[in-house]
């Protein structure tokens, strides 16, 4: 990466991080637990996924992709954009591996250390910030890797993979579940990954193979997952008026999600977009 581009990518990273940013986010999820009747002393990983699990099909779609990883117990995993920790919480909780999870944003890693603890965890995840493009690990690291709705927000995609296949051991299977474009239509912004196109860099299908191919994967499948995208949103938009449930992602969007979820129903309709499984091998 030269000067320039390094330049870039760091605007770029500061602009994502300040998106993502909320100084009172665990507050308010704090809130969101009292009101849901949770007791944080007693709580279950799985007491937490109508809040942490923030990318389409919720924790659904995370048992969905981990389903084709193939992990075990024992495992080391890694979470590229752990965000507050969802997906690395199932991980250690469900199958037993031992996760590390990685985010840009210091509000999120806070928020993801403390619930981690609420639920017990904490002996086998470990959260820290820090970019996705110069990670914070050894070469061959890992038994596998995941990304969940993190490659939208990087422009660098060549770099990013590049850098997760280097902390990966051969063989190591690498997730990839992200909003990819599907045709050349512009989208409505702003939706939950950018208020505007400045921070939205989606690659094709295709375009993502070629990436990962590049980077040392042998890609071994592709799903599309629009008709559950749809499904999913067309369920979560609800009339003016209704209260949100006590606990839920509008915690962590705040008030702009009802107008993010429409844009990205719009999006999905118009086949501009749609959530897509890449499950590849490290070569």
């Amino acid at each position: 990466m030269t000067v320039k581009e390094s330049t870039a990518a760091c605007s770029e990273e500061s602009a994502v991080a300040a998106h993502y940013g909320d100084a009172d986010l665990l507050a308010r999820i704090r809130g969101g637990l009292k009101a849901a009747g949770l007791d944080e002393t007693a709580l279950r990983a799985e007491d937490l996924a109508p809040v942490d699990e923030f990318h389409i099909g919720g924790r659904e779609a995370t048992v969905h992709a981990v389903a084709k990883m193939g992990l075990n117990a024992g495992m080391s995993v890694l979470d590229v954009g752990c965000g507050i920790g969802g997906a690395a919480r199932y991980l250690a909780a469900e199958i037993g591996c031992r996760v590390s999870g990685i985010d840009l944003t210091p509000d999120y890693i806070a928020a993801a250390k403390a619930l981690t603890d609420m639920t017990g965890l904490s002996d086998k995840i470990a959260f820290e910030t820090a970019s996705a493009l110069d990670m914070p690990f050894e070469d061959a690291a890992f038994h596998a890797a995941i990304t969940i709705h993190v490659a939208m927000n990087i422009a660098a995609r060549a770099e990013l993979y590049a850098e997760i296949a280097r902390v990966l051991k051969p063989g190591a299977v690498f997730c990839a579940y992200d909003v990819m474009k599907m045709n050349g239509e512009d989208l409505t912004f702003p939706v939950p990954w950018a208020e505007t196109p400045a921070t939205s860099f989606l690659a094709t299908p295709d375009d993502m193979r070629g990436l990962l191919d590049a980077a040392g994967f042998e890609v071994l499948e592709v799903e599309e997952r629009r008709v559950m995208a749809i499904e999913f949103f067309e369920r979560r938009i609800v009339p003016p008026g209704t209260p949100p449930p006590p606990l839920g992602v509008h915690l962590v969007m705040g008030e702009s999600a009802p107008v993010k979820f429409k844009n990205t129903l719009e999006n999905l309709r118009k086949g501009r977009i749609a959530p897509v499984v890449m499950i590849a091998r490290r070569r």
